[in-house]
């Protein structure tokens, strides 16, 4: 059953008990971290199921990606709040598509976009669905559904070698207690790992020979 407002990638709303603290925790805004767009502050929509990507948790991902992403393509795959788009786009990105299928959220991804002045591709559909039917490449691609779907495993099954581009780097951000085979697919490398208490960041590099 899917409720009014709630996101439709959760099947069913988590209990209060349940659920991770950033998702309960309402700030109604997202701040930028660094960039041509440093402490610009952007609304959020109240919307069940979006989990922006926290402060400390995205400059240490953007630390990571610092000698990587001016002049990128960029993939915010399941973009919710847009946090990792925006943060790339003010890093000077060469270009965002975002992927959001929630009608509210994709929405003032559009409505941010432009008081931001900046043009850039907002699908609004699912992951699966924009991976089955674009053929683009990019070079850094960021997955961080919300995380009652659990779904980052069969989702970097979707990517390789299609959507990515050489060397490229994708970001996959998990609750800490969620199991994997850590069976990834061929040619993802782990290039960095760090847990932020209940949640835990990993950055794959794929070698150039990932197809084969």
């Amino acid at each position: 059953m899917i409720v009014a407002g709630q996101h439709p990638n959760i099947v069913s709303p988590p209990s209060n008990r349940s659920r991770n603290p950033r998702q309960s925790k309402s700030t109604g805004q997202i701040r930028i971290v660094a960039g041509q767009w440093r402490g610009r502050k952007l609304p959020v929509p109240e919307v069940e199921g979006l989990r922006p990507t926290g402060d400390r948790v995205r400059e240490t991902l953007f630390n990571w990606l610092q000698s990587d992403i001016s002049g990128s393509r960029c993939l915010d795959l399941f973009a919710g709040t847009g946090a990792l788009g925006f943060e790339s786009l003010s890093r000077y990105a060469k270009s965002v598509d975002f992927v959001e299928p929630h009608r509210v959220a994709s929405a003032q991804i559009k409505s941010s976009l432009a008081e931001l002045g900046q043009v850039a591709d907002v699908h609004q559909c699912t992951a699966e669905a924009f991976l089955a039917s674009n053929n683009s490449t990019f070079d850094i691609i960021f997955i961080d559904p919300p995380f009652a779907m659990q779904c980052q495993e069969d989702i970097l099954q979707l990517l390789c070698p299609r959507h990515a581009s050489d060397g490229a780097l994708v970001y996959m951000e998990a609750p800490s207690r969620q199991v994997f085979s850590e069976n990834w697919p061929p040619g993802f490398n782990m290039r960095r790992e760090k847990q932020f208490g209940d949640v835990t960041a990993r950055l794959f590099e794929i070698s150039k020979d990932a197809d084969s």
